[in-house]
């Protein structure tokens, strides 16, 4: 999988690079990164299973909350969205050659999880992005759960939603930490289930933290319920 996804970087990323600069256009780079990273994913063995999709209509933009247990869980979920999503990414992805060039032009956003300020920055940044019409997609836990249990949620991103009124669609991920567990490369075949939950509505809540709650039960609810705390 990393094989092909190096490989691909390097043969298309230069040509949709020079495209996109040229005619202004990012969706073929758009697309054809998806379609490179999930065509990895299933190169892996891993089978994907995708519910809940008649929750999201077309034409609206949403945040996507996900839990995180694997490096798996961005090329298996962004895919899976049918409309364009922006990402929260750490920063120091985007000192990697190409691909941090080719994020930039997407409009994923920076985030730099060790100082407050920038955190707070990258939040503004993802208000503007919804503004243009995209979705984001965001793991409210910051980082990877190191055995699949729900971690305390990030406060930003329910900031953000607050601020924006933008719904956010919970998404729960099942069997990535099997397929490629924390602290390994080594990876295996195997089944992943991805489900898209009803949206909640910023509006509906006066209080940051009830919305937290109500995104984190959703979320839970589809999870084993030895790893929903």
């Amino acid at each position: 999988m990393l094989t092909f996804w190096g490989l691909s970087l390097l043969i298309t990323g230069p040509f949709l690079l020079l495209y996109t600069f040229l005619s202004g256009n990012i969706m073929p780079l758009y697309r054809i990164a998806n379609v490179l990273a999930i065509t990895g994913v299933r190169m892996a063995g891993v089978k994907i299973e995708v519910r809940g999709l008649e929750n999201l209509k077309s034409g609206c933009n949403y945040i996507f909350m996900s839990n995180h247990v694997s490096n798996l869980d961005p090329p298996v979920l962004l895919p899976s969205i049918p409309c364009r999503c922006s990402v929260l990414v750490k920063k120091e992805v985007f000192r990697i050659p190409i691909l941090g060039t080719a994020m930039k032009m997407a409009e994923l956003v920076p985030v730099d999880r060790s100082n407050r300020e920038a955190a707070v920055e990258s939040v503004r940044a993802g208000a503007d992005v919804m503004r243009h019409g995209l979705s984001m997609l965001i793991f409210p836990e910051g980082t990877r759960s190191p055995d699949g249990r729900l971690l305390p949620f990030k406060k930003g991103p329910f900031h953000l939603a607050m601020e924006s009124s933008v719904p956010v669609i919970p998404v729960t991920l099942l069997g990535t930490s099997y397929c490629w567990p924390k602290s390994t490369w080594a990876m295996r075949q195997g089944n992943v289930t991805l489900i898209f939950h009803p949206p909640i509505d910023p509006s509906g809540f006066t209080d940051r933290e009830d919305l937290m709650a109500a995104v984190r039960q959703s979320i839970a609810s589809a999870l084993p319920e030895d790893r929903r705390d």
